[in-house]
């Protein structure tokens, strides 16, 4: 039987499991929101970015892989994220939360000034070593999508696809969106070539993730 493209990744071995514990356990704080590059913190740390569509769970998942329940806010107000939020992982790692993408109420100036910021980031962070896009399992992939995809292909950022949400779907469906999913990310060339399942709620996956942040040099 051929392979799948973007097959899902393997829960990680007990040494990685450790290593991703481990780097979660530390101390982890809101550094500060940046609305300009003249703002951005030095770039003397591996660096991590989540992007999604606004509601997709950014926030929580955030919330779900430091053990902290309030450390980045979840709101129920689509757009309500309009900087790009650093977070300090003990000594050695930014979490960087970006603003949601795809809410058609924002007025067209706050849009654009997002939009700007976002590719003045993306292109010009040396020490970001992987976008995680978020994708709402019960939904998979929108065009809105794709525009943040085609913004990482275009600065050559390695983004790897993290469903979100994944208790919401089994059998049949969650298998219908994979595979449209996969569909999709064969678009785009700087897609890393497997998928991360995660449910916040269930803590599905989160062990995944933070042994993939933790291996990242």
């Amino acid at each position: 039987m051929a392979a799948l493209p973007f097959p899902l990744a393997d829960p990680p071995e007990p040494d990685a499991a450790e290593r991703g514990r481990l780097l979660f356990a530390g101390e982890t704080d809101f550094l500060k929101g940046v609305v300009a590059m003249d703002g951005l913190p030095e770039a003397d740390r591996i660096e991590v970015c989540f992007a999604g569509r606004s509601n997709v769970g950014k926030s929580t998942l955030i919330n779900a892989l430091t053990g902290r329940k309030a450390l980045a806010r979840a709101s129920n107000t689509p757009g309500r994220t309009q900087e790009v939020n650093f977070f300090t992982l003990g000594d050695s790692h930014y979490l960087v939360d970006l603003p949601g993408y795809g809410y058609a109420n924002a007025p067209l100036p706050v849009v654009e000034k997002w939009q700007a910021l976002l590719k003045r980031y993306l292109s010009g962070r040396q020490n970001l070593r992987r976008a995680f896009v978020l994708i709402d399992t019960r939904h998979g992939v929108k065009p809105v999508d794709h525009e943040i995809m085609a913004l990482l292909d275009s600065a050559a950022v390695t983004f790897q696809v993290v469903m979100t949400k994944a208790d919401k779907l089994r059998g049949t469906a969650l298998d219908d969106i994979l595979a449209q999913v996969r569909g999709e990310l064969a678009r785009h060339p700087a897609a890393f070539p497997e998928l991360i399942l995660t449910s916040s709620e269930k803590g599905e996956g989160i062990a995944t993730l933070r042994a993939t942040i933790a291996d990242l040099v």
